[in-house]
């Protein structure tokens, strides 16, 4: 064989071997990034279940809930005396017109109600 042949069926071969190892090597590489986006999702929802097995755990104590209720609800215990202090940037944000147009609807529901079955 020519010194021709034998460079293009050595050509051959190593395209052949080139074909046939990139696709399970991209296949291989696409599941590493996989696994490793799934891992990182894991190591995530891990994380939020231990803050919320902490936040469980704090929810169990009676003092906790208590305290939760005074702050978030504003209860208080018979024979107290709430207090409510307005900041002027709560009085701000209170009087701050509505955006965007509102309208009042003209008349009572049944009335548009009627106007709609009898078609008026």
């Amino acid at each position: 064989m020519s010194t021709t042949r034998r460079a293009a069926v050595v050509a051959i071969v190593v395209c052949a071997l080139a074909f046939t190892v990139a696709v399970p090597l991209r296949t291989y590489l696409s599941q590493r990034s996989e696994v490793r986006d799934q891992e990182a999702q894991q190591s995530q929802l891990q994380q939020q279940v231990a803050q919320l097995q902490d936040r469980k755990a704090q929810l169990s104590d009676p003092a906790q809930i208590e305290a939760e209720a005074r702050t978030r609800l504003r209860y208080v215990k018979p024979g107290e005396t709430p207090y409510m202090v307005q900041l002027p940037e709560d009085q701000a944000a209170a009087q701050a017109p509505p955006t965007g147009p509102q309208q009042v609807p003209q008349g009572s529901w049944y009335e548009k109600l009627w106007d709609q079955v009898s078609g008026g």
